[in-house]
């Protein structure tokens, strides 16, 4: 860094601006710019891990991203627990992680081709085709649930195989923020049919119509429950998890749409669709296990998991991805049930979704001189009870030492240059988290100051790194600069002879 003097004046300019757009999901995590998606990208990939994990999959007050962990647990929780239990078989009275739902990613000019509906058209999203057919944005690599994991099939050829599964596939269009969903999804020539076909603005807490299934029988998406690869490598699920049960009753409830049961409703220790299970927080998790592993237990602890359709196993769905390290969810078979409870699911207008939620401002960003503290100018509007306020660090090359981080006017002293992102967050423990962060951008200058004494000029400094350079010219703009002296001290004393010189200092 350099820092210039003219014997005759001083001037010490600051520069402060304001950085506007951070995108931070739920989980504090600053989503960054999101890749443009150029063509169809399928889902076991670093571009589609690239452009995943920079999207907001729903608004962060959805009920897939939904804090769950200080929900009262619901009454007749051991009761329904002890009926999810019973009825599976014995073998199956575990979590069991299912490598099933995969996805392709489109750009917005993806082509649209007709699918046919042939069982469920009058509850699907014929998103302008004609009944009982759909115009779906649908790529020559849809892949087909299942595949690639322990499927030896060409995609090509599992698009148009016979087996007997639910054959679910998704398309997300990340630019302009949908998905489509369909089941019992096949290609046959060159014609593309489904049992039912639903979209989904990620963009929206909008459900589908009453009574309306979905690709899933609770008409939930899918796509959001997913965890997936790039989650896994982060260590961090964002998001509930989709769990299917042996039986069901002809009931949902929020954010569900559709039952698929014929267990009366009045048999209320059977769940319904939409129910909300979460891992008991006490459950402890061995420290040898996977991060895969640990990453979607603390999810189902924070965000749990929602009632989404019937089967044989107490399972999740992950992602197919042919990238999972080997075996890296196998001991989740050895969770038993009881470790779940049953939880009180808020509604569409509560939790997350009620009016007044907080809001965070972390004010503007800032350069400043490492020795210099940054005065942070952060506020926080609420109503009610005041939140939680809290500053930290997100990202830096050192360590940062708040004034008082509970506080949203503070300081910020920093322990080496580098660029810093801080987090300002206000908690209700009700209303999803606010956050804002600010870029602090902290420079190596060296602050110089100087006293004359008749042809004597003593300089000192602060700041920079050793050696240091003390140079001189008689004009500006300098056509050259001349060494005066190098020195690893942060003094000097040097003679003038001219009436109008300028010096600069010049550190590593």
């Amino acid at each position: 860094m350099k820092s210039i003097l003219r014997l005759t004046a001083w001037v010490l300019v600051a520069f402060v601006s304001r950085s506007f757009g951070e995108r931070i999901n739920q989980e504090g995590r600053i989503l960054g710019a999101l890749p443009a998606v150029t063509n169809s990208v399928l889902f076991n990939t670093p571009e589609a891990d690239a452009i995943v994990s920079a999207m907001q999959i729903f608004p962060v007050t959805n009920a897939w991203n939904e804090d769950i962990s200080h929900r009262p647990v619901l009454v007749n929780s051991d009761a329904m627990i002890a009926q999810i239990i019973s009825d599976l078989a014995p073998a199956n009275r575990s979590l069991i992680a299912f490598y099933e739902m995969n996805f392709v990613l489109v750009p917005n000019d993806q082509p649209v081709v007709p699918i046919d509906f042939f069982k469920y058209p009058d509850e699907s999203d014929l998103d302008g085709g004609t009944f009982p057919n759909g115009l779906y944005p649908i790529p020559p690599n849809l892949p087909i649930e299942t595949w690639p994991h322990d499927n030896t099939n060409t995609l090509s050829a599992w698009q148009q195989a016979t087996n007997s599964g639910d054959r679910h596939a998704i398309i997300l269009q990340p630019g302009n923020g949908f998905i489509w969903e369909t089941w019992l999804t096949k290609l046959t020539g060159t014609n593309w049919a489904a049992s039912n076909g639903a979209k989904f603005d990620l963009k929206s807490n909008a459900l589908r119509p009453t009574t309306w299934t979905s690709a899933d029988a609770a008409g939930l998406p899918m796509f959001p429950a997913l965890p997936r690869f790039d989650e896994g490598e982060r260590g961090r699920v964002e998001h509930a998890c989709r769990i299917v049960v042996k039986r069901s009753r002809r009931e949902f409830i929020y954010p569900a749409t559709h039952f698929a049961s014929s267990t009366p409703a009045t048999q209320t220790n059977v769940p319904a669709m939409g129910q909300r299970v979460r891992l008991k927080s006490g459950f402890v998790t061995p420290s040898n296990w996977t991060k895969q592993e640990k990453a979607v237990l603390l999810a189902l602890k924070k965000y749990g998991a929602m009632v989404a359709d019937n089967g044989s196993f107490f399972s999740i769905s992950v992602t197919p991805d042919n990238r999972w390290p080997s075996n890296c969810f196998n001991n989740l078979t050895s969770i038993a049930i009881t470790n779940f409870e049953v939880i009180q699911t808020s509604g569409p207008n509560e939790g997350p979704r009620s009016p007044d939620a907080p809001m965070a401002d972390a004010g503007a960003d800032q350069t400043l001189s490492l020795l210099t503290s940054a005065q942070l100018q952060g506020f926080v509007t609420f109503t009610g009870a005041p939140p939680l306020i809290q500053w930290t660090l997100y990202s830096g090359p050192s360590t940062v030492t708040f004034g008082n981080p509970g506080q949203t006017n503070t300081t910020a002293t920093f322990a080496a240059p580098g660029i810093y992102t801080l987090i300002l967050s206000a908690d209700d423990d009700v209303h999803a988290v606010a956050y804002d962060a600010v870029v602090i951008t902290v420079t190596n200058a060296i602050n110089l100051s100087f006293v004359r004494t008749g042809t004597t000029v003593n300089f000192n400094w602060s700041g920079g790194s050793p050696p240091f350079v003390l140079e001189k010219t008689e004009t500006l703009p300098a056509t050259s600069w001349s060494e005066v002296v190098t020195t690893n001290s942060r003094n000097a004393s040097v003679p003038i002879s001219a009436s109008n010189q300028f010096f600069r200092i010049r550190g590593q």
